[in-house]
């Protein structure tokens, strides 16, 4: 069942966000990145679950969320698009404290085989008041994550440097071309 959860995954900054409102708009569903949304909710409520301030406690969190968005996303009929996910919080909170979190809980909860991901891309990255990390954090991040996912038996697909149309093109194109059935 969950082989239509599609990751979107990669670098900070990447454009992973304007792939998946993209898509979106296409009328498929997207669940949005865990951490923003932590984030979001620390800074309203004066939380110190931040990768700023306790970053081990934020991706506990960000675990936490990104099974909820699994098992909530099951009710959903047709290729769901997470952007970012398990495996993204899992593998950093792994590498942050060396708890062996990572195999246990992507060996149970799997998104399709194939990841798609969002390679460093200088020249549209900034940072916000949610994304406060620098670039070289980012490409870092992005490393650790092209070593992680095929390890977990991920087929990782890089997306292009190309308009949000494109890439949610090129992303429709290459799960349609997958013999692994959509639901």
């Amino acid at each position: 069942m969950q082989n239509r959860f599609v990751l979107i995954s990669g670098c900070s900054g990447g454009g992973k966000s304007t792939l998946l409102a993209e898509l979106r708009a296409r009328g498929y569903r997207v669940v949005e990145e865990p951490g923003r949304r932590i984030i979001a909710d620390e800074l309203a409520s004066g939380g110190k679950a931040m990768p700023w301030i306790d970053p081990a406690a934020f991706l506990r969190r960000a675990i936490e969320v990104a099974l909820g968005d699994m098992g909530s996303a099951k009710a959903h009929s047709g290729w769901v698009f997470f952007d970012r996910g398990l495996v993204d919080a899992a593998s950093a909170l792994e590498a942050l404290t060396g708890e062996p979190v990572l195999r246990p809980l992507c060996a149970t909860h799997r998104y399709h085989r194939r990841v798609f991901m969002a390679p460093p891309w200088p020249e549209i990255y900034v940072t916000d008041p949610e994304r406060r990390h620098g670039f070289e954090t980012a490409t870092a991040e992005h490393q650790r994550l092209m070593e992680t996912l095929p390890a977990l038996g991920y087929d990782v697909i890089g997306l292009p440097k190309t308009s949000p149309s494109a890439r949610a093109d090129f992303v429709l194109a290459t799960l349609a071309a997958d013999p692994t059935p959509a639901a």
